[in-house]
């Protein structure tokens, strides 16, 4: 079967999906993450074999690797993404006009949503469970770093599916390579929306080849400013945690800003860093200020490329401010507009920092590692959107979905 022939499928299957009620796609999503845990050992055998093909050296090797903890996390989510009031249906304003015709604005599914990704073989479950719950059939092209694990956890979809009388063919996985990609980007009559997930390079190559709408759910090269009015535990824990939580993720730290006024409480501010050896590559002024005080094995001269790179690595730079002003500039200039935070004892740094930094999330006091789906109460996400139109941030139900109006009336005409 050709490409055309499967996304024609495809689309079939989502047209049928509307009829499915959503207490029986709930039920679906809880068997599919009954028999997720009950198959721990044989996907943790798949994904093993993705990672033997892999340098563990490599950033994405965090990414592609399954552990029992990683998959029973990914089958609470299922759960909770389950539980979830489905937003197909919702009725977002009804008015009626003066000659009585009612209006209605309601959420309705995209129909069909192709999902591009990389080394993420949690994506295959997330995508899938968000992507029915709100309605809409998913085409899953994940990278070929992931490829056995990919193909035993739709084989797990596919099977709950054929037990409750679904079509298997609302979630399909593409194969692994760069002409099939092309093929879904060019799919403009099955197609309604491509999300690409992964890398830069990924997203700029999607967004430049794609015929079919994209959302883009860009990198995340992000900044905590430590202010002058910074409280320095809480600042020392949220820059670990963004750091070090897991390097691997869009949401971890990639540049420290300092204020000039607190180059003192550096090395602090940094010490618990060299545990998880980071590397740290700082500007001339917060060189000095930790040279001596943080491994030199560990510390290295910033160059200008260290500012605006998404490391996913245990790296981090630093650079030093006079104020929040250029503080400001420093992140306008090289964010990617994903997450950014401030660590400031001042309300109006924090007012300053909040309604001037343009992000998709934007944190005062917290962790920038909280930009998730999950975190945010959404049971899972389909990635976070830096961009503007149609959705920004973590990206969860509602976010795939669409609207129609629904016009009623009693044999109202419109005059000439």
């Amino acid at each position: 079967m050709n490409l055309t022939t499967r996304f024609q499928a495809v689309q079939e299957a989502s047209r049928a999906l509307a009829g499915i009620p959503d207490a029986v796609i709930a039920e679906l999503l809880c068997h599919i993450a009954d028999e997720l845990e009950e198959k721990l050992d044989y996907v943790l055998g798949e994904n093993q074999k993705d990672l033997a093909r892999m340098d563990p050296a490599n950033p994405k090797y965090d990414r592609l690797k399954l552990t029992p903890e990683r998959l029973r996390g990914i089958a609470a989510d299922m759960r909770q993404v389950a539980s979830l009031p489905t937003p197909v249906g919702e009725v977002l304003s009804e008015t009626i006009r003066p000659n009585g015709m009612k209006i209605r604005k309601v959420r309705v599914p995209f129909g069909v949503i192709g999902i591009i990704y990389e080394a993420r073989p949690n994506v295959t479950l997330d995508v899938a469970s968000l992507c029915l719950k709100a309605g809409n059939a998913c085409i899953l092209k994940g990278g070929s770093d992931a490829h056995d694990s990919n193909v035993a956890t739709v084989g797990i979809i596919h099977h709950q599916m054929e037990r409750l009388g679904i079509n298997p063919d609302t979630v399909m996985l593409m194969p692994d390579d760069h002409a099939a990609t092309q093929e879904l980007l060019e799919a403009v009559d099955y197609v309604d929306l491509i999300i690409p997930r992964g890398s830069k390079s990924l997203i700029d190559f999607v967004r430049s080849h794609a015929r079919v709408p994209v959302i883009e759910t860009g990198a995340g090269i992000c900044h905590t400013y430590f202010d002058e009015d910074g409280d320095l535990a809480k600042g020392a824990a949220i820059v670990n945690n963004a750091k070090t939580r897991r390097v691997s993720v869009c949401n971890a730290l990639d540049c420290l800003i300092v204020h000039v006024s607190r180059l003192t409480d550096l090395p602090a501010l940094c010490a618990r860093l060299a545990d998880s050896k980071v590397t740290i590559y700082a500007d001339e002024p917060a060189f000095r200020a930790l040279q001596g005080h943080y491994p030199d094995a560990l510390l290295c001269p910033a160059r200008p490329e260290h500012f605006g790179t998404e490391f996913l690595d245990y790296k981090m730079a630093v650079k030093t401010v006079n104020s929040l002003e250029e503080a400001l500039a420093h992140i306008q200039r090289y964010s990617s507009k994903h997450s950014e935070a401030i660590v400031s004892e001042n309300p109006e740094h924090i007012r300053a920092f909040e309604q001037r930094v343009d992000a998709a999330c934007v944190y005062a006091n917290v962790s920038t590692a909280f930009t998730d789906g999950g975190q945010f109460g959404f049971g899972a996400e389909i990635g976070i959107s830096t961009q503007k139109m149609h959705a920004r941030g973590p990206m969860a139900l509602p976010e795939i979905t669409t609207y129609k109006y629904i016009v009623e009336g009693d044999g109202q005409t419109r005059r000439c």
